[in-house]
């Protein structure tokens, strides 16, 4: 079988070597489907899935390497749960079937581009009353629901909240090829009012993301767990966080849980700028333990029925973030793929080249065994490469393959503008080279990230005909990848 899939293509671009993209760099976005509001707004389930499609090209053509896909909304879900209904925003309809599984679909399809995909679960909020999963979890667990103004929660404060969405997330990792599991809302609600200290209120809250970490790791120990904790951790000693925290306001100790080693990544949500965004952002990475840091930038702010900010907001905190070593999301995938201001403008042009994903060295830092045999058969217009002999040393499932592509020898690994194809499954590739003679190398890739050395076809005698114009490469036309 042959599938086509999408790609860019890059060598050496003319830009100093100061203005290179990272090699390792999480470039994320949150994909809401509650309410559609980032989901195809169609109930057709082809044109849904063409239609999300089109997004994960956006995605891909602006280097986006992770997709935070909402999968829990609101005791619904996207996928064919033995544990929650359907969520009416596949099918305009409580609990129907849209006939496929979104889940899976959109994570093939993440897979196809190189793409991660993490499964974004909703966990303590569960709607107002009128919201179906609210009414279904009230019928069923009246007693472990909570009314706070006029949304309904899990209570974080007793245990059966913490088995009921560890159940869930073991069952997306387990069922799913998931890259990630990302835990939204694992906080109390701000207007809690509290029988205890707010010192046993985080021990609550720690409590559940335990069980989470136990239920994800247990099953797969490569799926990443992340969260979306508030985007100041604490008040500073010498700037405030305005009474809005995670640590003090709604008992989320995030960087407690780097330090236990309870998360794998966290991504904040950081949406404010100046004196309430800057010194935040150094206090996240200096206490990141180690761990993925990717703050989430607030590209809604940019519309102008929302705060209206200047585009200059958002470019100066993706620059500071880059410069810091963080990753960078947006929040919401609508905002950026409309490109509000020119922000999917700029971040295409911010992201010249892919980047991988910082690896998982926590977790372990054996790479795998490099490819051993590299063939090349080179055509009048394109070239093919296999590879085989790679050895995963980490136990997981399967291994993956960068491929890197230039016109000097040998490849520069090092250099991200040399990725021509990342985190690719299949172990043979067909690059159009229009011409010009290459000279290729493979590195594998374990499911934790860790990278081999590279295999290199070895130098040849051939001369190019032409000085290679990179900007004029045709930007999306497709390598074909064979099994």
């Amino acid at each position: 079988m042959k599938t086509i899939i999408g790609f860019l293509l890059f060598f050496l671009l003319a830009t100093p070597a100061s203005a290179q993209t990272p090699k390792h760099e999480v470039r994320a976005v949150w994909l809401t489907t509650l309410q559609g509001l980032d989901w195809p707004r169609t109930f057709l389930p082809e044109q849904q899935k063409r239609d999300l499609i089109r997004i994960l090209d956006q995605y891909q053509q602006a280097n986006i390497n992770t997709v935070l896909l909402q999968t829990r909304v609101r005791g619904t879900t996207i996928y064919p749960s033995a544990i929650e209904p359907w969520d009416p925003c596949l099918t305009n309809t409580n609990g129907k079937s849209p006939g496929y599984d979104p889940l899976q679909f959109c994570i093939n399809e993440c897979h196809k581009r190189g793409m991660e995909c993490h499964a974004w679960i909703v966990t303590i909020p569960i709607g107002k009353a009128n919201y179906y999963g609210c009414q279904q979890l009230r019928k069923k667990y009246p007693r472990r629901i909570v009314k706070v103004g006029e949304e309904y929660y899990m209570n974080p404060e007793l245990p059966e909240t913490g088995d009921y969405i560890a159940g869930i997330c073991r069952e997306v990792t387990r069922r799913y090829d998931i890259d990630g599991i990302h835990l939204d809302y694992i906080r109390y609600p701000e207007t809690w009012k509290y029988k205890y200290s707010r010192e046993q209120g985080r021990q609550n809250i720690t409590s559940i993301v335990r069980k989470i970490y136990r239920a994800v790791k247990g099953e797969k120990p490569w799926v990443k767990l992340s969260c979306s904790p508030i985007g100041k951790y604490d008040d500073l000693s010498r700037f405030r966080s305005n009474g809005w925290n995670a640590y003090s306001a709604v008992c989320q100790d995030a960087q407690g849980w780097l330090r236990e080693g309870l998360m794998d990544a966290l991504f904040p949500m950081m949406y404010f700028q100046g004196n309430q965004f800057y010194p935040f952002v150094a206090d996240w990475k200096e206490h990141s333990y180690g761990r993925i840091v990717a703050p989430g930038l607030a590209a809604y702010m940019l519309h102008p029925t929302e705060r209206n900010w200047d585009i200059s907001i958002i470019r100066r905190e993706m620059g500071v973030l880059r410069q810091q070593g963080l990753g960078c999301t947006f929040f919401r995938s609508k905002f950026l793929t409309d490109n509000i201001k020119g922000i999917y403008t700029f971040t295409k042009d911010f992201n010249q080249a892919p980047a991988l994903i910082p690896p998982m060295t926590w977790m372990g830092r054996r790479a795998p065994a490099p490819v051993t045999i590299l063939q090349l058969d080179r055509g009048k217009t394109s070239d093919k490469l296999i590879w085989y002999g790679a050895r995963d040393n980490s136990g997981a499932d399967y291994l993956l393959y960068n491929i890197y592509a230039s016109e000097n020898f040998p490849v520069d690994t090092d250099d991200p503008r040399n990725l021509i194809a990342i985190r690719q499954r299949a172990q043979s590739l067909i690059v159009p080279h229009q011409g010009h003679a290459l000279h290729y190398a493979v590195t594998a890739i374990d499911r934790y990230g860790n990278e081999s050395d590279a295999k290199r076809t070895p130098d040849w005698s051939l001369r190019p005909r032409k000085k290679l114009d990179f900007r004029q490469l045709i930007v999306g036309q497709s390598l074909k990848k064979h099994k």
